[in-house]
């Protein structure tokens, strides 16, 4: 059985694809020689291993499970294509750490930094004669080099404290499609709640094109509008206004929400532009869903909404950073939301884009971060501001996201307090992330030492509850509170009214298998483990300044205990009975 085998990008899906994941020859190339020696050459005899992708051979499902340091490792798959006249073929791979190079019959056709985000290559010109096409990868990701994005990967053989095991190589699925020469490439979709208009800036692989443009909802045709393209782009507006016989006055019925989630379909039929023979059909969907702050509160579709988050680090014990399988995605977030949740911060991991649609499909919120490196440097500036780019482009269209986090706690830039090319940094991936996205909240530094924030965070692992009162019952003291021993402002930076989520605290260790490891504060039993919850809960939820939190977290992970699930995604506890403490939320 081919693992991972759904449809790996379920927003702008086509019809026919072929999955490319399952068994690969592999290889370690700890001397660097696989390029100088040409190992991308079909006829190369120096994979001496196979792999299951798009499992990193770190991990369980891989069928290797070496922890051991090879930072270069190299893949190989034969595939059956055969090369039509008027068809092109479409390379995708969903993430590849850290650095890639990709040959199809010895032919070098890809270069690819970033270990977060997907690489997308047309292959047509080298494929040859026949069925068969060899696929090699090279991938390169240092242990050491502190000047990348790594977030939770940790720089030592075996992880300790808050990192975890690396991820090397190939880690979201492999995939091919066959498209016409005249193809739909990019979709960017933004529904504008207020007006009731959506606006389509749509991306082709030609100058011309005609495409039509159907919504839908519930399987009922809303309305179709056709746009020309004469330049490769188009970008148009429709108006859903009374011509539709939506109950407009009924947000409900048409706003996308935890409560509520509810998803419009769209599908894009290009056509050539004097014959309008149809060439490329893609299926997609959009949300009315709209997130703002108005007089420090923050609102959901115009109405005030209490962010009741986890951390997630979205890791899993037999397969790392992938899902086992899409199952996984749907458990996690339904059994988040089973305790009372509405959405999770997604820590130190740009998630798989199955996730990112099955939190749209079901309702549930995601704040969205990009792993952090260790060290501040000009590698490492641009290294993050190039793949904040192409995570905005990959998941701009996921109604669930309403939160970028470019940085955690300072790290990469560590004295951000008083350096000002730290501080010009961190408002940079502000501005930036801004200047791409105007539809969601930019958080600059989670945790404390805010330059520019849409929502001032705070981590907070206190857990004596009277010490948690006092810290948030009114603005000066939760601005002087130093979460972490750090002041909540860079020098030069001061609150300018944004609202506050304590957006890390609890973290309470609580063992409930044979795991041994840690957490921020420890619980014996039960009892005392839903005794120190709810006191860390309710302690907040007595602030009328905190407008939401985050819990660490949902499950354990590897060393940490500190999860409301086992490793193995366990309840430690009846989920009804934190439900019972989350409650007590207003919303």
């Amino acid at each position: 059985m081919t693992p991972r085998a759904e449809y790996p990008r379920p927003d702008f899906k086509r019809k026919d694809y072929i999955n490319l994941n399952g068994e690969w020859d592999f290889a370690y190339d700890d001397n660097d020689v696989g390029i100088s020696t040409g190992w991308f050459n079909s006829q190369c005899d120096r994979f001496d291993q196979t792999i299951t992708v798009p499992f990193t051979y770190l991990c369980q499902l891989s069928g290797i499970n070496c922890q051991d340091f090879h930072d270069i490792v190299w893949y190989r798959k034969v595939v059956s294509i055969t090369r039509k006249a008027d068809k092109r073929v479409i390379l995708h791979f969903g993430a590849i750490d850290y650095v890639s190079n990709v040959w199809v019959n010895g032919q070098l056709v890809s270069i690819h930094e970033g270990g977060n985000t997907p690489i997308e290559v047309d292959i047509t010109d080298a494929l040859i004669d026949g069925d068969n096409q060899t696929i090699v990868v090279r991938a390169f990701d240092d242990s050491f080099d502190f000047e990348i994005p790594r977030g939770k990967q940790f720089w030592k053989r075996t992880s300790e404290g808050i990192f975890y095991t690396r991820t090397v190589g190939i880690w979201q699925t492999v995939w091919m499609e066959e498209v016409s020469e005249l193809h739909l490439t990019h979709s960017k979709v933004t529904a504008n709640l207020d007006d009731r208009d959506v606006c389509f800036e749509l991306e082709f692989s030609q100058k011309n094109a005609i495409v039509d443009v159907e919504i839908s909802l519930n399987g009922q045709k809303l309305t179709t509008d056709t746009m020309a393209s004469y330049n490769g782009k188009v970008k148009s507006r429709i108006w859903l206004d009374s011509s539709i016989s939506l109950d407009w006055n009924h947000q409900e019925s048409w706003a996308w929400s935890p409560e509520k989630p509810v998803l419009f379909d769209v599908t894009y039929t290009v056509k050539e532009l004097d014959s309008k023979r149809v060439c490329d059909k893609v299926e997609g969907y959009f949300a009315f869903r709209k997130v703002d702050i108005v007089d420090g509160e923050i609102m959901l579709n115009n109405r005030p909404y209490y962010i009741k988050f986890l951390l997630d680090q979205g890791y899993f014990k037999k397969s790392l950073l992938t899902a086992p399988d899409d199952q996984a995605f749907v458990d996690d977030i339904l059994n988040a939301k089973k305790m009372g949740f509405n959405g999770v911060r997604k820590h130190q991991k740009v998630e798989d884009p199955r996730y990112l649609y099955w939190a749209d499909k079901l309702g549930f919120l995601v704040w969205g971060e990009c792993p952090s490196s260790y060290e501040y440097s000009d590698k490492a500036v641009t290294r993050h501001q190039s793949e904040w780019g192409e995570i905005i482009r990959r998941d701009y269209n996921h109604p669930c996201i309403i939160a970028w986090v470019p940085i955690n706690e300072s790290w990469g830039v560590h004295e951000i307090l008083e350096r000002k090319d730290e501080q010009a940094h961190s408002l940079a991936l502000y501005y930036q992330i801004k200047s791409l996205d105007q539809t969601r909240f930019v958080i600059s530094n989670d945790g404390w030492t805010h330059t520019k924030s849409d929502i001032i965070t705070i981590h907070d692992y206190t857990n004596d509850r009277e010490k948690l009162i006092d810290t948030y019952k009114d603005i000066p003291s939760i601005i002087n509170s130093f979460p972490g021993n750090r002041p909540l402002f860079a020098k030069g930076y001061e609150y300018d009214g944004a609202p506050f989520v304590v957006s890390e605290f609890g973290g309470i260790s609580y063992r409930a298998d044979d795991t041994e490891g840690w957490g921020y504060t420890t619980a014996e039993y039960e009892e005392d483990f839903l005794k120190a919850y709810e006191g860390v809960i309710t302690s907040l939820l007595k602030s009328r300044f905190v407008k939401g939190f985050v819990y660490t977290q949902l499950t354990d992970v590897e060393q940490e205990i500190n999860g409301l699930m086992t490793y193995d995604r366990v309840f430690k506890v009846a989920p009804e009975k934190i439900l019972q403490i989350n409650n007590g939320i207003k919303n």
